[in-house]
């Protein structure tokens, strides 16, 4: 989430409203297209024809994947790993429904983790002590920290691994408590050393496969810890919510963890804008710079209940955003409604991902 200087230079051509993003004209389509996400430089088309009406060959296309019916590893056996969805050389993007707690300890030298807690809870134990978890949260584990899952309900877990390390950008102007308070994130609960002896084995995940370290000593049995590296959790209710009553405001303004290349993003239940004119859903968008993986946590758009568990991919480049239909009957139910409910979770890529060729074609839309 770089800052970058703006530029003042601008170009009109044709007819175009004043203000981007405010009284279109009726039965125009306003679609824009951007570099660095919404932070770079930016030209906003407006067209007779709606821009995501299109067939598509090859590999450039959107793709929906339901999480909901996707058997991972860690499903149908304790012993079993997170199913693959979509990677590159800088993240992996991972589905974990893991019914059982791990009997093993793991350990992952890769990257980075950041899990998005969608259903189910339980607790992460770590040798920094231990987080308690459940929907809504996201749970951070640092590169090299050695931990385990355990279950109390069956989860649906979508993790982002990241080679470079994970960060809350700096919110520039935005004073320490926006877009959220860090003395809201859940560190650990640090408990007495475990000192039992024995074979305790420790899953390492290094270079993309996994190798096993068998440790004599319990892998808990630190007396202490001090340092400015530790995991943590995150509830998305505790998440503040930017807005503007006159301009739907981009994506950008709600990162809340993020590398040179990839940004993870709250999209969350806020009030509409009021200021009459203004559009109140995105505009159709060609993001030019990211990939974006979307996961549907719950509430609706536009009245309509979001397929929660379903994980869309739209790759940079490619038309997408929210259908005609709902643009009109947002405008429709202007006076009627005030607020949307809907909860996203975004994950934009700067490189491309691919899909897993391991994900059933079935599942896959």
């Amino acid at each position: 989430m770089p800052i970058q200087s703006r530029t003042l230079m601008q170009l009109n051509q044709g007819a175009t409203p004043q203000q981007a993003h405010r009284n279109l004209t009726p039965g125009h389509k306003e679609e824009e297209l951007t570099r660095q996400g919404f932070d770079g430089r930016s030209t906003v088309f407006y067209r007779h024809g709606d821009p995501t009406k299109y067939r598509s060959t090859g590999r450039f296309r959107s793709t929906s994947v339901d999480g909901n019916t996707l058997a991972t590893g860690d499903l149908t056996s304790p012993d079993g790993l997170p199913q693959r969805l979509y990677f590159n050389a800088d993240c992996t993007i991972w589905l974990s429904r893991r019914a059982e707690s791990m009997p093993w300890f793991r350990r992952n030298v890769d990257g980075d983790e950041c899990w998005f807690v969608h259903q189910g809870s339980g607790t992460v134990e770590t040798e920094y002590g231990n987080i308690p978890f459940a929907a809504g949260d996201y749970v951070y584990l640092p590169k090299g920290a050695t931990h385990r899952w355990l279950i109390d309900q069956g989860v649906f877990l979508l993790g982002v691994e990241t080679r470079d390390e994970l960060q809350v950008p700096t919110y520039a102007g935005l004073g320490r408590h926006a877009p959220f308070d860090t003395d809201l994130i859940r560190t650990p609960q640090f408990k007495p050393p475990v000192l039992k002896k024995g074979e305790f084995e420790v899953k390492v995940k290094y270079d993309q496969e996994y190798s096993s370290l068998i440790f004599a000593s319990h892998p808990f049995d630190a007396y202490g810890w001090k340092g400015d590296l530790f995991p943590f959790a995150f509830n998305i209710e505790d998440w503040n919510v930017l807005m503007s009553d006159s301009l739907h405001i981009p994506p950008t303004m709600a990162v809340f963890m993020c590398t040179e290349t990839v940004n993870i993003i709250n999209l969350l239940p806020r009030p509409l804008e009021r200021k009459p004119g203004t559009e109140r859903v995105p505009w159709y968008h060609r993001n030019a710079d990211y990939d974006e993986v979307h996961l549907m946590h719950g509430g609706r758009k536009q009245g309509t209940s979001l397929q929660t568990g379903r994980i869309d991919h739209d790759p940079q480049g490619i038309n997408h955003g929210v259908s005609e239909e709902d643009r009109q009957t947002s405008r429709n139910e202007w006076d009627s409604v005030d607020y949307t409910d809907w909860s996203v979770i975004m994950i934009e890529t700067k490189n491309p991902v691919r899909l897993d060729p391991d994900v059933p074609a079935d599942i896959v839309a």
